[in-house]
Formats: structure tokens, C-alpha cells, sequence
């Protein structure tokens, strides 16, 4: 029983926090009682300090972060937790660190911070297209009239949310998003 405890409060931890940001009590409580309408709005404070209590959930009250790896977690269509189990929740198993970008990554391809303020950049790689993300980035700004903190900001929220995939795509990625040429920013990833 007590696995299925466990599955249901990291299926209710992966729903929360699939952007895979930090929330704020009051944020966790929304979800759980307003977006998926599994506990009453009473209830909810009560089941948020339960998962903090019980170490489900750690940091500031305005920057929770899960405790458990929520990699893989996967909910059945109609798939909705007992309130019991969030009421009452049992101490997790699995007191392993979420994964960071850099874990996600193969080992082919390692990423290291560049400097503060910066995205991550792929080095010692294979790949020609990695060494033109800081030109490609700066394209890209300039050519949306968006920040390139922005753009950098951007392009790492989709390589932290999509896993296995480059700098140079998720660039790519933005830029398609603000209806760029992509013919232009084919040419600037161009290796020949």
C-alpha cells in the first residue's frame, strides 16, 4: 500500500510542477483545489504543510521544490489521487535530488555555465552547430526585438522541459516562435 501512496503523491508532484519551476504555497494550493478540483479549498493548506512535514516538498514558502526525482512519473487518463493519501501522506522513499539540465544530458555532450546570466552551452562536443549558439542567440534577438537574456531564458526553459536536445535547437525552437525566417536561421547554423 505504501508504494501506491507514494505513486499517487509523486504523480500529484509531477502535475504541480511540470514547468519544472519552484511554486509558492499559495500556487500549489490553487492547482490542487481550483485547476484540478481534487481537494476543497480548506483543504488544501492543510495537504501542502502535510507534504512539507512529511519531506515531500522543501524551501521557502514562496519556493517549494519537490524532494523526489519526478522523472518518468506518468498519470492514467482519469487519473485523480485519494485526498486521504494527500492529507495524511507517508514519508517518501526516494530522497533523490530532482535531476538538473546537466544530468539530462548524455555524456557525449556535457554542458558547463558559461558565466552568470548566460544559458549553457554545449562544449567539447562533435557538433559544429554548438559553437554558434552565442552568434545564433544574439540573431535572434536582435531580429524579434527581444532581450537576449530573453532568448536565452527562453531556449533554456525548453532544454530544461524537453530533456535530450541541444542549445542550437532550442534556439531554433524560439525563434520559430516569434515567426522568424527559418531559411536565416538554417543559413546561420550552417557548417559548411
Amino acid at each position: 500500500m505504501a508504494s501506491e501512496d507514494i505513486e499517487d503523491i509523486r504523480r500529484v508532484l509531477a502535475i504541480c510542477f511540470r514547468d519544472g519551476e519552484t511554486l509558492g504555497a499559495l500556487d500549489i494550493e490553487r492547482i490542487l483545489s481550483f485547476d484540478m478540483e481534487w481537494i476543497a479549498p480548506d483543504e488544501a493548506e492543510k495537504v501542502v504543510q502535510a507534504l512539507i512535514g512529511k519531506g515531500w516538498l522543501s524551501g521557502e514558502e514562496d519556493a517549494l521544490t519537490p524532494t523526489v526525482s519526478l522523472t518518468g512519473v506518468q498519470s492514467p487518463l482519469g487519473w485523480f489521487p485519494r485526498p486521504s493519501r494527500l492529507l495524511h501522506p507517508v514519508h517518501p522513499e526516494d530522497k533523490r535530488p530532482r535531476p538538473t539540465i546537466t544530468e539530462s544530458i548524455p555524456a557525449s555532450r556535457p554542458v558547463v555555465p558559461v558565466k552568470s546570466g548566460t544559458m549553457l552551452h554545449v562544449s567539447d562536443s562533435d557538433d559544429p552547430r554548438a559553437k554558434r549558439t552565442q552568434r545564433l542567440s544574439k540573431f535572434i534577438s536582435k531580429s524579434s526585438e527581444i532581450s537576449l537574456d530573453e532568448v536565452e531564458r527562453r531556449a533554456k526553459r525548453k532544454q530544461q522541459a524537453l530533456g535530450y536536445v541541444s542549445t542550437w535547437m532550442c534556439l531554433a525552437l524560439v525563434a520559430r516562435e516569434q515567426n522568424l525566417s527559418m531559411k536565416e536561421i538554417i543559413d546561420a547554423l550552417t557548417t559548411r
